[in-house]
This record gives C-alpha cells, structure tokens and sequence, in this order.
C-alpha cells in the first residue's frame, strides 16, 4: 500500500482547524484594501481641485507664471505617481497576499501583474516612491528661494535614503534571485 503525499494537497480535503484560521486570517486584509480605494477616490477629488485651481489661475490672471504653472502641474503629477502607488498597493497587495484575481486573458490585465510578487511589488514600491519623493524634491528646488535651508537640507537626505534604500532591496532581491535560481537556468 502506497503512503500518501503530506506535500501535496487535495483540494477535497479541508484543512485541519487551525491552518485554516491562520489561512482565512488573510482575509482580514481586506478592509485595508478597501480603504486604499477610499483613500485613492480622495486623490481623484484633490486630482480635480489641483486642475481647477490651475484653470482659475489661467483665467483670473491670463497670463501665468511659468514657475507657478510648473508647481500646480507637479502637484498633478504627485497625485497621479501617488494613484499609480495606490493601485500597484491595492491589485498586487491583494493578489499576492489576499486571493487571486483571475485576471488571466482579461484585456485590461496590468502587464506587471502577469508576474508579481512579494519581492517584486518591494521594488515596485520602491522606485514608485523615490518618483514620488523625486516630484516634491523638484518641488522643493523650484521654490527654494521661500524655504529654508534646514528644510532643503532634510528633503534631500530623505531622498537619498529613499534612493539607498532602494537599491538596498533591489540587492537584496537579487542576491535572493541568484541564490534561489537552478544552475541550469
């Protein structure tokens, strides 16, 4: 008589009770992504004031600073990078930690969903936040003549440990890659 397989798992067999509260508690996430999409709908609202804002100013003034424009428009592009970190949170959080979506042949599949996971979505968040930290650097220089130099000063090194701690993960996952690859591969 053949002994079963422990590794390999029937789908008709349940698990045993603890496993199985340990495995559902997954679903306790689910609340946090939802309130992300709550939270990524009060981007789109401040999305929207921004662009009025910027359209109020064209139209009370008719003529417009090229400095002024630039920092409203950066503001747009910081709402939109912040979205893009939202939605990479929320679909690739849920997917990887949560449940799978099946959004296999979907023709609105994300192509970085195809092959995401929790390393991936790491450095995915990673560099989306440096882009971001980028925007209010850039920010920060355009109007460095109203802020102080301690304020520049700390932005910066914010920066750059975003930036080293970027590259420290990104490292640290290729390290893990090389390590965990075949040497067929």
């Amino acid at each position: 008589m053949q002994k079963p397989d422990p590794l390999k798992h029937s789908t008709n067999r349940g698990l045993r009770p603890i496993p199985a509260l340990i495995f559902a508690s997954r679903w306790l996430q689910l609340p946090l992504y939802l309130g992300l999409i709550v939270a990524q709908c009060v981007y789109v609202v401040q999305f929207w004031q921004e662009l009025v804002h910027l359209m109020s100013i064209v139209w009370t003034k008719g003529r417009i600073n090229e400095t002024e424009i630039m920092l409203v428009v950066l503001g747009l592009i910081d709402v939109v990078m912040i979205a893009n970190l939202l939605i990479m949170v929320i679909i690739g959080g849920y997917e990887t930690f949560v449940s799978r979506l099946y959004l296999e042949g979907h023709p609105d599949q994300p192509e970085w969903l195809s092959h995401v996971n929790a390393s991936v979505l790491k450095v995915k968040l990673a560099t989306a936040i440096i882009g971001i930290s980028s925007i209010h650097l850039l920010k920060t220089f355009i109007n460095a003549d109203e802020l102080s130099t301690h304020l520049i000063m700390w932005q910066v090194i914010i920066h750059i440990t975003f930036l080293a701690s970027a590259l420290a993960i990104a490292a640290t996952d290729r390290l893990l890659y090389h390590a965990e690859k075949p040497a067929h591969a």
